[in-house]
C-alpha cells in the first residue's frame, strides 16, 4: 500500500504534468516540439491594431506558425507564451468557433497550441494545454503555492479526530480504509505519512495546469487548481485548491452552481446542480448533485449522493443517498447500501464531543427516517435492512441478512426502546433483492481502477453467517423472546423464538447452497483426479474454505450426494426468489385498482426470468458432471 503511494507520485497524471511544466515552464505541454520566437514589429502593430495591450511586447513568446490576427483586446502581462491558433475548435453540438484569445487579460501564462479563450477576466500564473477552451470567465489564476488539494489529513469516521487520513489525488477505498482503522500500526501510519508528503512535495506548483481539451464556461473562479484533459467545468461556481483527474474517456462534470474547493475529483465524476465538494476526494464514477454536501469525507466507485450530506465519512462503491438523507462520522468502506429519505446516521455528539462513530455493513439499507444513534457497529451484519421509521440504540450486531423494525408487540421484560430483529430475514423473505443486487451493480459499474466481487456471498460473509447460525443454535434455555444477554449479537434488539428458528433453516440453506455452488465450480474446471477433489487440500484460498464446509459442516463425503443436493437447492432458490417478488403482485391489487396493469408480474420480470435460465442451465450442466463421474 505504502508503495502504491510512491508509485503515484512518480507515474501519476498529476506528477507527470508536474513534473514536465516544472521541467520547460509548460512549453513541452502547451506547444509541443513547435519552436518559439519574438513578435516582430508588423506582428507587434498588429496586434496594436486590433485592441491588444503590453507594456512590455519582448516579453510575449509565440509559436513560429503563430497567427497575429487570432488574437483580439487583450491585455498582456509580463511573461505570456502564445501557440498557433491555426483551426476551429469544436465549442458545442454544430457549433465551432476559431481559434484563439479575445476579450481576456493574460498574465504570465502559457496559451497551447489552437486554445480558444474568449471574456475571461483574469488568466493568471496559468499553463492551458492544447485545444482547451476557456470562455466567459472570472478569474482564473494561482495566487502562490498549491498542492492542489493533496497532503491534507481527513477526520474520517471521527469527526473530533483519531482516525485521519492523508488524501493523494489517486487514492482509493481499500488504501483509505487501511489507514483510518490501523492508527494502532504506528509504523505503517507513519511510513504512509511520509509516503503522502513525498507525493505532494512532487506535485507543489505555483500555476494552475489545464490539460488538453479541457473546457471552462461561465465560471466566476478557478484558482489553484489542476484541470485535468477533457474535463467540462461549465457553470460552476468555484473551483479551487483542488486536483481534477480526467480523461478523453472518463471526462469529470463540474457543472450547474456546483462549488468544489481542497477536493479530488477522479475520472468519470461528476459534481452537479449546486452541490458542495469541500476537503474531500470522489473516487472514480463517483457523484455529487442536487444540493448534496460533500465535506471531509471519501466516496467510492459508483457512489452517488444527492440531496443529502455526507460529512466525516468513509463511503464505499455503489452507495445510493438520493433524498435528503444524513450520513456522519461513518466508516462503510464496502458500500453497496441504500440510504433514503430522511434518514440519519448522524448522532455522534454526546454533548461532550462529536467523537462517536458509525461502522454500517456491506449492503445495508436504511429505510425512510431511520435515525442511528451512535456508536454502533453493523460491519458484522452485512445486507441487513432497517425498516422504515426505525430509531436503533448504541449496540453491535453480528446477525447478517437481518431485518429490523419495530415492535410487532410488546415483550415482557423487554425496553420499549428495543427494536425486533428477524436474523436471515432477507435471505428467507427476499432473495429477490439479493440477485438484483448483482445483476445492479455489475451493469452499473463504470470504475476502470477499481476490481469488485459482485457476489454477495463470499468467504468472509459466509463466516459470519456461520457464526450467527452457531449462535443461535447454542442458545442454553428454549424461551419465547431473547435479547443480548440469551445471545450475543443481537445488539439492542429482541428476537421471538420463531424467527430464531427460521433464522437457523435460512442460514443452513444459504451455507450449504454457497458451498455446493464451489463444489460445482470446482468440478466443472476440474482434471481427471475428479474423486479427490473433496478429499485433498487445496492451495486455492476460496475453494479451500468451501472444501472444508462440505466436508466438516455438511459431513458430504461423495461428489454425487452434493451435486444432486445442489440441483433441489437451487430449484428452490429459484422459487424463492420469484416467491420474494409474487408478494408484491398479491398486495398490491388489493390496494391499488389497475395494479396489475401497469406493474410487471413475478413471473415476466428480467430478473426473476434470469434467475430461472441460469438455474435450468445449472441443472444441466450437473447432470453432465453427474454423468462424467
Amino acid at each position: 500500500m505504502i508503495d502504491s503511494v510512491r508509485q503515484a507520485a512518480t507515474h501519476s497524471e498529476l506528477a507527470t504534468a508536474i513534473a514536465s511544466v516544472r521541467s520547460d515552464g509548460g512549453k513541452g505541454f502547451a506547444v509541443g516540439g513547435e519552436g518559439l520566437r519574438s513578435l516582430t514589429r508588423s506582428e507587434i502593430e498588429s496586434l496594436e491594431r486590433a485592441g491588444n495591450i503590453s507594456r512590455d511586447w519582448s516579453r510575449i513568446q509565440v509559436a513560429q506558425s503563430f497567427d497575429c490576427r487570432r488574437v483580439r483586446n487583450c491585455q498582456l502581462h509580463g511573461d505570456v507564451i502564445l501557440g498557433r491558433f491555426t483551426r476551429s475548435v469544436r465549442f458545442a453540438d454544430n457549433i465551432e468557433l476559431p481559434a484563439g484569445i479575445e476579450n481576456a487579460t493574460v498574465a504570465n501564462c502559457v496559451i497551447g497550441n489552437e486554445a480558444l479563450i474568449h471574456t475571461v477576466r483574469l488568466l493568471g500564473n496559468c499553463i492551458v494545454a492544447e485545444e482547451v477552451v476557456l470562455f466567459d470567465c472570472g478569474t482564473i489564476v494561482c495566487d502562490g503555492n498549491t498542492t492542489f488539494g493533496n497532503g491534507q489529513s481527513l477526520p474520517l469516521g471521527v469527526e473530533s479526530g483519531g482516525r485521519q487520513v492523508q488524501i493523494f489525488a489517486e487514492i482509493d477505498v481499500e488504501l483509505a480504509a487501511a489507514v483510518a482503522m490501523q492508527q494502532q500500526q504506528k509504523e505503517f501510519s507513519s511510513s504512509y505519512a511520509h509516503a503522502v508528503r513525498e507525493y505532494t512535495d512532487r506535485v507543489r506548483f505555483d500555476r494552475v495546469v489545464i490539460g488538453r481539451g479541457a473546457f471552462i464556461r461561465s465560471t466566476p473562479c478557478v484558482r489553484n487548481s489542476f484541470v485535468g484533459a477533457y474535463a467540462r467545468i461549465d457553470g460552476a461556481t468555484l473551483v479551487a485548491d483542488s486536483t481534477v483527474l480526467s480523461s478523453k474517456e472518463e471526462q469529470v462534470e463540474i457543472t450547474t452552481a456546483a462549488c468544489v474547493t481542497d477536493s479530488i475529483v477522479q475520472w468519470g465524476s461528476s459534481v452537479t446542480s449546486m452541490a458542495v465538494v469541500e476537503r474531500s476526494v470522489l473516487t472514480e464514477h463517483s457523484h455529487a448533485e442536487q444540493h448534496a454536501k460533500v465535506s471531509a469525507s471519501i466516496l467510492g466507485p459508483n457512489t452517488a449522493v444527492a440531496r443529502g450530506e455526507v460529512t466525516s465519512s468513509l463511503v464505499g462503491p455503489f452507495v445510493s443517498m438520493h433524498h435528503e438523507s444524513l450520513l456522519i462520522a461513518s466508516l462503510w468502506p464496502e458500500g453497496r447500501g441504500n440510504v433514503s429519505y430522511g434518514a440519519m446516521a448522524g448522532a455522534n455528539h454526546t454533548t461532550k464531543a462529536p467523537d462517536q462513530e458509525f461502522l454500517p455493513g456491506e449492503g445495508m439499507f436504511l429505510g425512510l427516517g431511520v435515525k442511528i444513534r451512535f456508536p454502533a457497529d453493523f460491519s458484522q451484519a452485512p445486507y441487513s435492512v432497517f425498516a422504515s421509521g426505525v430509531e436503533t440504540l448504541p449496540q453491535k450486531l453480528l446477525f447478517p441478512f437481518s431485518l429490523i423494525n419495530r415492535p410487532s408487540s410488546a415483550q415482557p421484560g423487554v425496553s420499549t426502546a428495543y427494536n425486533e430483529i428477524s436474523p436471515a430475514w432477507v435471505l428467507t423473505d427476499n432473495a429477490y433483492a439479493l440477485v438484483r443486487t448483482e445483476s445492479k451493480h455489475r451493469s452499473r459499474n463504470r470504475a476502470r481502477r477499481s476490481r469488485f466481487d459482485f457476489a454477495i456471498l463470499r468467504p468472509q460473509i459466509i463466516d459470519w453467517i456461520r457464526s450467527a447460525c452457531r449462535r443461535l443454535e447454542r442458545v442454553k434455555e428454549i424461551k419465547p423472546v431473547y435479547t443480548d444477554g440469551d445471545i450475543i449479537g443481537l445488539g439492542k434488539n429482541f428476537l421471538l423464538e420463531a424467527s430464531r428458528q427460521r433464522a437457523i433453516d435460512g442460514y443452513r440453506f444459504h451455507v450449504r447452497r454457497y458451498a455446493l455452488m464451489k463444489l460445482r465450480e470446482k468440478m466443472a474446471s476440474a482434471n481427471a483426479r475428479d474423486a479427490q477433489v473433496l478429499a485433498e487440500v487445496s492451495d486455492e484460498p476460496e475453494w479451500e474454505h468451501a472444501r472444508l464446509i462440505v466436508r466438516q459442516d455438511l459431513a458430504i463425503s461423495r461428489i454425487e450426494d452434493g451435486l444432486s443436493s445442489l440441483s433441489s437447492m437451487q430449484e428452490e432458490f429459484a422459487k424463492a426468489v420469484e416467491r420474494s417478488k409474487a408478494k408484491d403482485d398479491e398486495r398490491g391489487p388489493r390496494i391499488i385498482d389497475d395494479y396489475a396493469d401497469v406493474h410487471v408480474r413475478a413471473a415476466e420480470d428480467p430478473v426473476i426470468r434470469q434467475t430461472w435460465e441460469e438455474t435450468r442451465c445449472l441443472q444441466e450442466e450437473i447432470k453432465t458432471l453427474l454423468t462424467r463421474l
